[in-house]
């Protein structure tokens, strides 16, 4: 099977198996999601959702939040891995909402990055999921779970995230983001992937004998 084919049927069945599919953290503005993306580095999305039910009830806007001291920020999301550096990010994130963007959360790439905690994954899941903007949010899933099905072969998540806007349809983008995401999750996990329950095993490049 030629290359651009066999990825096409890949990207087909990946789209049948995970249709709908949607982000795994609760939000309920694109503020909090700014926040929770940001809260998810090295942190499960299960953890995350915890954290930001005891959080967004009463600190949901950037000027609510960010009267927060840093202490009382670390106290909210102590459970959470890397909480000093993630409080004192969020906490200068909301001040700079404030102060810059009237409170509300930009939507290009370039005004996405300068906020504090929010590097080009957090800004492409932002514009994505919060803004139905076409983008590709290169996580640990998505980054290895493309190499493995050979949709990529780039050493870092921005070669990879050029790729695969090569190969999959631009108004499939956000979609694909979150089918490589659950597949990475359900099945083609980092360290034991499920291949023998693969929707894929019989055209993955990674399945296949060398």
């Amino acid at each position: 099977m030629r290359k651009k084919d066999r990825q096409a049927a890949i990207l087909q069945i990946l789209e049948e198996t995970y249709k709908g599919t949607k982000s795994a953290l609760n939000y309920s503005s694109p503020f909090e999601l700014l926040v929770a993306v940001i809260l998810s580095a090295q942190c499960t999305d299960t953890r995350v959702n915890v954290i930001t039910a005891r959080l967004f009830p009463k600190y949901n806007s950037p000027k609510k939040m960010g009267e927060l001291t840093q202490e009382e920020m670390e106290t909210l999301i102590h459970d959470c891995g890397l909480y000093h550096a993630k409080a004192k990010n969020i906490l200068a994130t909301c001040h700079r909402l404030e102060e810059v963007y009237g409170g509300q959360v930009p939507r290009t790439m370039e005004e996405l990055v300068t906020l504090p905690g929010a590097g080009r994954k957090t800004a492409n899941v932002v514009m994505s999921v919060a803004f139905g903007m076409p983008a590709i949010a290169v996580d640990t899933h998505v980054f290895r779970v493309a190499k493995r099905l050979g949709l990529a072969r780039g050493e870092d998540p921005l070669a990879v995230e050029k790729e695969l806007q090569k190969v999959i349809p631009q108004d499939k983008w956000s979609e694909a983001h979150h089918w490589l995401i659950w597949h990475g999750r359900k099945i083609c996990k980092a360290r034991k992937p499920l291949c023998s329950n693969c929707p894929l095993v019989d055209i993955c490049p990674s399945a296949l004998p060398e």
